[in-house]
């Protein structure tokens, strides 16, 4: 199978190598060795697995129990339950890993995996690389326990209502969402059951839309990628806040009362900033990643908040954030996390914790979200076909150092390859929209003459 881990975990078309059934089954077998490996003496292994609405869930979920339990290890399977649900039930039922069934905010009909820790964190590099490693090399093949010593799989039933009160926990005790109308898009995803109960158990009047999975609606021009139906529906209803989340909500995507649309960036500013004011901010500091606005950079600066930037992905977040003993981190897409409350980025949680903000202070979220002005951003994906390194196209790399000399300090340049997918991802933000559709338009056009 070679390389199968991405930025985020394995993903790809289902039915299709390395989402297939068979590769599945192989996944999970060398997970499960892993686990037994790195478990304690005598103790039997549990692997705790979801998923998200796609059709595809069904095939594979079935796939990776049989590989799992094939080595003698048990599987605790939750059904359809949000990313950051699974890696809570995982950590809270003591689990030796988590699996996810899930391609997050991409079509129906990819699928993939991603792989939690006993911890509840993302699977480290070096347990990735073994699980590779023993799937190219086949050193397990042959490994069969038999007869007793075959896996067990038992389905959790409370899986939803666990995680609803550890959702609910973090909002706190004194404050109410009563008075607050809400529209929340569950992109059709994983969040179709929990997310209403939450807000509406909190208090608020509640209004979901994209809340009917059919297997292969999910993220369908819905959801945090598509919030055209949300903003509508937050005028509509004359509502207080719109909540868009991907399909396996581990992303959030708001929509102030005036339709407005707040990326990631937006939201990480307006809760940094009331978090130090609030004195819970700890350390003063927060991390994003290389592609979030510049105009959150130079918000951060205003507010004398410390700014960390990461490489893209939410796991590389997470590892600027333990390494700065930050509490809060994000990025533009919508994955924020906030560690005082999840070891992972969570949608819901990070909902909730925006709704302090607008209940704490007693501002529409429209004159919250003012405090940042976005820079004027061009984002331009080019499809490749091959990955060489940047560094070595020279035209490319001329192209760029001109770009910065232009832009000055009111803006800048990012050319990289996407983790995910076959292609590379060109961003310049600069002080007008001329002259980054311009800079990045020049770019991009290089990029299509070597790569392309």
């Amino acid at each position: 199978m070679g390389h199968i881990f991405g930025t985020d975990g394995v993903r790809g078309v289902a039915n299709i190598a390395p989402m297939t059934v068979e590769d599945v089954l192989r996944i999970g077998r060398a997970t499960a060795y892993v686990c037994k490996r790195h478990g304690a003496e005598g103790i039997r292994q549990k692997i705790v697995i979801g998923k998200d609405t796609r059709v595809s869930g069904y095939m594979l979920e079935n796939a990776l129990t049989a590989g799992i339990c094939s080595m003698g290890v048990d599987v605790l399977l939750l059904g359809p339950l949000p990313t950051p649900g699974i890696a809570f039930i995982t950590q809270s039922m003591r689990a030796d890993a988590g699996l996810v069934l899930s391609a997050s905010h991409n079509p129906y009909m990819d699928n993939g995996i991603k792989i939690f820790s006993r911890s509840g964190n993302k699977l480290p590099d070096a347990e990735e690389a073994e699980i590779e490693e023993l799937i190219s090399s086949g050193r397990i093949r042959d490994i069969r326990p038999t007869a007793d010593e075959v896996g067990r799989a038992k389905r959790i039933d409370d899986a939803i209502g666990r995680y609803i009160v550890f959702c609910k926990s973090s909002f706190p005790d004194d404050l109410s969402l009563d008075g607050l109308r809400i529209v929340i898009d569950c992109s059709n995803g994983a969040t179709y059951k929990v997310a209403p109960v939450i807000f509406y158990e909190l208090g608020a009047e509640v209004f979901a839309i994209h809340n009917k999975p059919d297997g292969i609606n999910i993220n369908a021009n819905c959801g945090s990628q598509h919030t055209e139906d949300l903003r509508a529906k937050v005028l509509e209803t004359q509502a207080d806040l719109g909540l868009a989340f991907d399909g396996d909500g581990d992303r959030l995507i708001a929509v102030d009362e005036t339709g407005q649309e707040l990326s990631g960036d937006h939201i990480v500013a307006i809760t940094a900033a009331f978090m130090k004011r609030s004195g819970t901010l700890a350390g003063n500091r927060v991390v994003t990643t290389v592609m979030s606005n510049f105009g959150l950079q130079q918000f951060l600066k205003n507010e004398g908040i410390q700014h960390e930037e990461s490489a893209v992905g939410d796991r590389h977040v997470l590892e600027k954030m333990k390494e700065t003993d930050a509490v809060l981190g994000g990025e533009a897409s919508g994955h924020i996390i906030h560690l005082d409350h999840h070891t992972t980025g969570d949608g819901i949680i990070a909902a909730l914790q925006l709704l302090v903000a607008r209940v704490r202070t007693g501002e529409r979220m429209s004159v919250l979200a003012s405090g940042m002005t976005l820079t004027p951003q061009t984002i331009i994906n080019v499809n490749v076909t091959d990955k060489p390194p940047l560094e070595g196209l020279e035209d490319l790399q001329q192209a760029m150092a001109q770009a910065d000399e232009e832009l000055g300090g009111e803006g800048r340049q990012l050319v990289r390859y996407s983790g995910t997918q076959s292609m590379c991802r060109i961003m310049v933000e600069g002080p007008t929209e001329e002259m980054t559709n311009r800079l990045a338009n020049e770019l991009a056009d290089i990029v299509k003459r070597c790569i392309g």
